[in-house]
């Protein structure tokens, strides 16, 4: 009887020997080697200033290394960074900050007009991805308007619309109540088993890591840790990280809603 064979991971973004320092030369990325698999949902951790946004800035080119590479699907960000900007999509922390249309029509279709689609084309991408963070029926609808929750959805579905390989998100919960939250999690972990590649940053992680299927926690700019989230979060206070309340009454981890 013959065995099939194993499916290898596909890395899709890699890191080698990452460091950068900002303007006044303070080192904010020391020596990052790290490798992220084609439909991997990965939560990178840390206390604030550790680092987690400048890293994820790298992944598509919103900051280019001091010395290291930075590779999306094997090509280098730093070389072109367009290319690595078309699979890799970016949702900010201030979420409002992504908001660029004066309706939720025109936000989501800001990004395939300046890609000079057809206009067919653009409608079934504002269509689908209004539809990917139940957002339809809101096209009319002025952005500026719309609920915390709404408005970190809309970024959601600007990104995309886009039709990126990898989500990056920037502390996602940031500043939401628990029913956005509840919803803007459901969302995640829809497009996650639709296929998409996540990679989220968090000082929390109550919310999001029962999801996860890796867990990498960064210190001053370091990755400290890295691997299956059930190991690595033994122990993480340490690096200024709260567990999981499920954690701390000796649970493991649990999911933060049903």
């Amino acid at each position: 009887m013959s065995i099939a064979p194993e499916h290898k991971p596909v890395s899709i973004i890699e890191t080698s020997n990452l460091c950068h320092c900002f303007s006044d030369g303070t080192k904010s990325l020391s020596d990052i080697s790290l490798t992220f698999n084609t439909g991997e949902f990965t939560v990178i951790a840390g206390a604030n200033g550790s680092g987690k946004t400048t890293l994820l800035r790298h992944f598509n080119g919103l900051l280019f290394p001091e010395s290291g590479t930075v590779s999306v699907s094997g090509k280098s960000v730093k070389k072109d960074p367009m290319a690595a900007r078309k699979q890799v999509g970016m949702v900010f922390q201030d979420a409002e900050s992504q908001i660029v249309g004066d309706t939720v029509y025109d936000d989501v279709a800001f990004g395939p007009e300046n890609l000079r689609l057809q206009r067919a084309q653009i409608d079934r991408r504002v269509s689908q991805a209004l539809s990917d963070v139940n957002l339809t029926g809101f096209e009319e609808r002025c952005p500026h308007h719309l609920s915390g929750g709404e408005k970190r959805r809309l970024a959601i579905a600007g990104v995309l619309a886009m039709t990126p390989r990898v989500l990056l998100m920037d502390e996602p919960f940031s500043n939401l109540d628990y029913p956005s939250t509840c919803t803007v999690l459901s969302q995640v972990v829809k497009l996650h088993e639709e296929g998409h590649t996540i990679i989220i940053t968090t000082h929390d992680l109550e919310k999001v890591i029962a999801h996860a299927q890796r867990l990498v926690v960064m210190e001053k700019g370091c990755v400290v840790r890295d691997g299956l989230p059930e190991e690595v979060i033994v122990g993480i206070e340490q690096f200024g990280i709260r567990p999981p309340c499920s954690v701390q009454l000796g649970k493991g981890i649990q999911p933060w809603v049903n």
